[in-house]
């Protein structure tokens, strides 16, 4: 029987900014109905891996499959139709516009309005909170609250795979503990997520596999769990 493709395969990327490496020989692999997150200080590289999968930096060396097929350097907008969709660092809201609007926008390259539609109502079932505000301007919301419209906006291009840049990052205890829920939630529904963080006590709480990155390489990967047990993650990532 032939297996199942993998959701994502990151296959020893390199890549450059202005000539001085960013990342070095990085693997990784996201197979089905999985949550894979890179964890790591600031500067570690982990954002421009992101941004090597969907397509905004063109690696210098390696490949990224998605779903079997070789997308190296595909622009974002190729990557969109072939089922994956990106939660930016900093959410990048159409902040002027509303809830709605952005919403409508994320399902831009769709054709079937009735799919939409349906999508739309299973979108804010996931953010009950959100539901009665689709009138609101978004660039009003708090902070967390600007955190769930993007990933709701990512939602509604119907993805087979969602990818996560620190989308905790400033955000109170109780909002990291929601968006926590939300990528289990997702994950439950179909969607694999890779999710990049600096908060690592969240990102191996959900995470069935992670990796650890070290100035632009992967130092360590494992199952998420056996990770957080380990006395070296524990002292350097953990606090403890």
């Amino acid at each position: 029987m032939r297996s199942e493709p993998l959701s994502l395969e990151v296959a020893g990327i390199s890549a450059s900014y202005g000539g001085v490496p960013a990342i070095t020989d990085v693997s990784l692999k996201v197979e089905r109905g999985t949550i894979v997150t890179m964890i790591g200080a600031n500067g570690a590289g982990k954002s421009t891996v992101i941004k090597c999968i969907c397509g905004l930096v063109k690696p210098t060396a390696g490949t990224v499959r998605l779903f079997g097929e070789d997308v190296t350097g595909l622009p974002p907008d190729r990557l969109v139709h072939r089922g994956l969709s990106v939660v930016p660092e900093g959410r990048r809201l159409f902040s002027e516009m509303t809830f709605r609007e952005n919403l409508e926008l994320g399902a831009y390259s769709r054709k079937d309005h009735n799919a939409v539609r349906r999508d739309m109502d299973r979108v804010l079932a996931l953010f009950p909170e959100l539901r009665d505000r689709l009138s609101t301007v978004a660039g009003t919301f708090s902070g967390g609250q600007q955190q769930m419209v993007a990933v709701a906006r990512a939602l509604m291009s119907a993805p087979r795979i969602l990818l996560l840049d620190e989308p905790t990052i400033g955000l109170g205890p109780a909002i990291v503990e929601r968006i926590a829920d939300l990528v289990v939630e997702i994950a439950r529904s179909g969607v694999d997520i890779v999710i990049v963080e600096q908060n690592a006590e969240i990102a191996l709480e959900v995470a069935d596999r992670a990796y650890i990155l070290e100035a632009g390489s992967v130092v360590a990967e494992d199952a998420a769990d056996r990770l957080a047990q380990s006395e070296e993650v524990q002292k350097a990532y953990l606090g403890i």
